[in-house]
């Protein structure tokens, strides 16, 4: 079963938008250590939301792990490590900071609890809400945009 998580970015250095236009991206500059274990704990197939930090503070899209972690090529320190990062589609309502710290059910979330941390883990009923924060949960398994579901 996928894991699931969220991806923080900075949208002046890396918006959800410049995602959905190259469609697949190397997701780097992680440093944290914890961050770093995050990433290799990601799985091909597992699904991420994108957060927007800084002024915006938002929960903004749906992507997907297209490659699990491996070193950064860029760097040459097998402890730094990268995944490759698809677009699925952006969320139907964007979902603030604020809305999830009001939620009870998402208290322990690591997003509220270690704000500073740039990759956190979601728990599936996390997950569940946060979609259903964001008018998704119906499309909580997004097919790609004009694909059909199978009869």
């Amino acid at each position: 079963m996928p894991s699931h998580w969220i991806l923080k970015t900075e949208p002046p250095a890396y918006p959800f938008a410049r995602l959905l236009a190259e469609r697949r991206t190397v997701w780097d500059g992680i440093s944290n250590a914890l961050a770093l274990r995050h990433l290799r704990a990601m799985a091909a197939g597992d699904r991420a939301l994108i957060y927007h930090s800084g002024g915006e503070r938002a929960l903004v899209g749906l992507a997907r792990i297209s490659r699990a972690a491996y070193p950064d090529p860029r760097l040459g320190d097998p402890k730094r490590v990268v995944v490759e990062v698809t677009a699925e589609r952006p969320l139907p309502r964007r979902v603030p900071l604020a809305a999830i710290k009001a939620d009870p059910a998402l208290a322990e979330l690591g997003l509220v609890r270690q704000s500073r941390l740039s990759v956190v883990p979601v728990a599936p009923g996390q997950w569940r809400r946060l979609l259903a924060m964001a008018g998704a949960s119906r499309g909580a398994s997004p097919r790609a945009p004009g694909a059909r579901r199978p009869s």
